[in-house]
């Protein structure tokens, strides 16, 4: 079982890793951004099954997924999250993911869950579908753009303008203009406070 996890947390990407290692028997790579696992697909793959943390940099939401199933000859990839807004699970199955993982997964649940889906099989967990369905839309994700999503995603994990800039591939000082117009729309004084309002609100 050969498995390519992409996560930039050092503590979550090491501990998985060692995990299906030691315990799961699998050989696994490992890199910190969507560019680097794209690479790492291109020389080493395709591999059984690649993990991409949808929140890591150069994701662009669910763009770096069909980068890396294109890269991966279609097939076997799926999204790692701890904060990804609920439809996105639907997204990403829609967009050719094989399965979604929550990072609050326990440890013996992800490594069936990542057998199952290495075997080519979509796993996505019951909660999860239910709590979708059961759930609408946040109010605050109705006000925001796709770009003003991405851009709040950078903040929540603390960028500074030049890091979104450069993981969209947008010029630093649109990226100043989205965080003014984000600050308004979610009545921030600061970067600061709409990263803190778009946690609580359980968008990021």
């Amino acid at each position: 079982m050969r498995i390519l996890l992409a996560d930039d947390h050092d503590m979550v990407r090491e501990s998985i890793s060692a995990y299906l290692n030691s315990v799961g028997g699998a050989d696994v790579s490992s890199t910190v951004n969507l560019p680097d696992a794209l690479d790492e697909i291109e020389k080493n793959g395709p591999f059984d099954l690649v993990l991409l943390d949808y929140n890591m940099p150069g994701m662009f939401g669910l763009e770096g997924l069909v980068q890396a199933l294109k890269c991966n000859g279609g097939t076997g990839v799926a999204i790692l999250s701890g904060s990804a807004p609920p439809h996105t699970v639907q997204d990403a199955l829609d967009a050719g993911a094989i399965g979604y993982l929550p990072k609050t997964m326990g440890a013996k649940s992800l490594l069936n869950a990542i057998r199952f889906m290495s075997a080519g099989e979509v796993y996505v967990p019951v909660t999860l579908l239910r709590e979708e369905a059961a759930a609408p839309e946040h109010p605050l994700a109705q006000l925001l753009s796709q770009r003003e999503t991405e851009v709040l995603g950078g903040l929540c994990r603390g960028q500074s303008n030049k890091e979104i800039a450069r993981d969209l591939e947008l010029q630093e000082v649109t990226i100043k203009l989205h965080v003014r117009t984000l600050c308004r729309k979610l009545k921030a004084k600061n970067r600061t406070q709409a990263a803190l309002t778009a946690k609580e609100a359980g968008l990021f």
